[in-house]
């Protein structure tokens, strides 16, 4: 989604128990949709065309970062078992985190179908259908586009926040945590920088899920800027 020159397009889609939301890129221009209902999948234009790349997130939080040299393909279901709730029928799955030398291992298994329905809906060029990826990977990612030093990147959605906290190239914290609400996420916010030692007030958090203005109201009191990625 970062391409600039007009030809190009893309959507990127999120995907949660409560719905979707997408930003698409297209003659140049982004747009962003806001949280929408499931019951809208069907009636969304932007879904009814194809695009040059289409990325799909699931926020999920059956997620676990595990060191290049650590990983070992035989035992990634018990290391998210380790940090993750996992059902005997989740499927495990995993994906290469280049620039942090790590594998992220997942499990989009939480009792949902609109992901699946949405990669087989909206489809890139080829006509291959987008594999549906965690959002933490999206975090993660993010971090590589970031210019100050301290990174702060959130998601929250469905009573999960899903957060990366990095310091120039060290990453520091990769973490999901239970939030109810948006004041919830934001303790946990706020305790993950206390035990970091990063000071709000000069730092800049971003957010890939939409923020109602509440929600970005609320966090503009505590840091310098709040950027909606």
């Amino acid at each position: 989604m970062d391409q600039t020159h007009t030809s190009y397009t893309g959507i990127s889609i999120q995907v949660s128990l409560s719905g979707y939301s997408f930003k698409t890129l297209i003659g140049g221009e982004v747009h962003s949709s806001g949280w929408m209902g499931a019951e809208r999948l069907f009636t969304t234009p932007e879904f009814q065309r194809r695009y040059d790349n289409v990325e799909i997130s699931l926020l999920t939080p059956k997620v676990a970062l595990v060191p290049e040299s650590f990983y070992n393909p035989g035992t990634a279901r018990t290391a998210l078992g380790e940090v993750a709730a996992l059902e005997e029928g989740d499927f495990v799955e995993s994906i290469q985190i280049p620039s942090l030398a790590s594998v992220l291992v997942f499990s989009n298994s939480m009792g949902e179908a609109l992901s699946r329905v949405i990669s087989q809906t909206v489809l890139p060029a080829s006509g291959r259908p987008a594999r549906v990826l965690p959002e933490m990977y999206y975090l993660l990612r993010e971090l590589e586009g970031l210019t100050e030093y301290n990174k702060i990147v959130g998601s929250w959605r469905d009573g999960w926040l899903h957060l990366v906290i990095a310091q120039g190239r060290s990453l520091c914290l990769a973490n999901v945590f239970r939030a109810p609400d948006f004041t919830t996420a934001q303790y946990f916010l706020f305790l993950a920088l206390k035990r970091l030692q990063l000071n709000p007030e000069v730092s800049t958090v971003a957010f890939r899920t939409p923020l109602d203005p509440e929600a970005e109201m609320s966090l503009y009191r505590y840091f310098k800027a709040v950027v909606q990625l």
